[in-house]
């Protein structure tokens, strides 16, 4: 990982970002952070978070905050307000969702009964598509081996599985957190990520972001990815956390 002041941001039109412990800090949105997402966004970039979390939050955040657009639940869907309307994009149709709910309830059972100590995540009464277990957020943090017990239940039940900073994410369905980025950017920007890679910046912090670093040429982890030795953004921030995505904002706001 090279030091932030490495990257090139003179082309950056694109700010992609994740939310927990990327932007929040110890699950708080400060000011400082919130502030750098609004002077983004009258810079003229486009800014979108791209977060597990749930549907309920992120009508919330695309109305209320200063960004173009949010995808949520790892790519189950993307939401956006515009001309004082909310606009929702789920990838599955509400008969589909509902269907798989019923299912993830009853592996929730089970994963609980299995894993001593998880919990399901605070937020899922809030969530269309997804199952999250919390192993660290409102509950004394479990064990590597407990997560990945957590992990591996979730597969062999033939879901998709992420860890992210607070939770493990589970969820039927071939898309993710990139896969959704590109067809928001496509289906309402008329963007091609891979063909304008050299105009984005993607922001993450945990392994549910790997996808993104991977992909984007200027992929940059807060100081905190390091938790998280096996991930390799392309840059990383000396702070942590929203002070971190704070510092990033800073880099691309100097740019002339």
């Amino acid at each position: 990982m090279k030091p932030l002041a490495l990257l090139d941001a003179r082309a950056v039109r694109f700010v992609l970002l994740d939310i927990d412990d990327t932007l929040t800090t110890d699950g708080k949105l400060g000011a400082q952070a919130y502030a750098a997402l609004e002077a983004l966004q009258r810079a003229g970039k486009r800014v979108v978070p791209v977060t597990g979390r749930p549907a309920g939050w992120c009508d919330h955040i695309a109305r209320m905050w200063p960004v173009d657009a949010v995808v949520g639940e790892n790519g189950a869907f993307y939401f956006w307000f515009a001309e004082g309307k909310l606009v929702k994009r789920f990838l599955e149709d509400e008969s589909a969702r509902a269907r798989q709910r019923r299912e993830l309830q009853k592996l929730a059972k089970s994963i609980l009964r299995q894993v001593p100590g998880a919990a399901l995540a605070s937020d899922q009464p809030y969530r269309e598509t997804d199952l999250a277990i919390d192993y660290c957020e409102d509950v004394p943090p479990l064990s590597s081996d407990a997560v990945e017990r957590i992990v591996r239940l979730m597969r062999e039940a033939g879901l998709n599985a992420k860890v992210s900073s607070i939770h493990v994410n589970g969820w039927f369905g071939r898309y993710d957190k990139l896969a959704t980025a590109r067809r928001l950017f496509m289906e309402r920007f008329g963007v091609d990520l891979e063909a304008e890679n050299h105009h984005v910046v993607y922001a993450g912090d945990s392994p549910n972001d790997e996808p993104m670093f991977g992909f984007f040429d200027n992929s940059v982890g807060v100081a905190n990815v390091r938790r998280f030795p096996g991930l390799q953004p392309k840059y990383v921030t000396q702070a942590e956390a929203g002070t971190g995505f704070a510092e990033l904002a800073a880099h691309l706001l100097r740019t002339p």
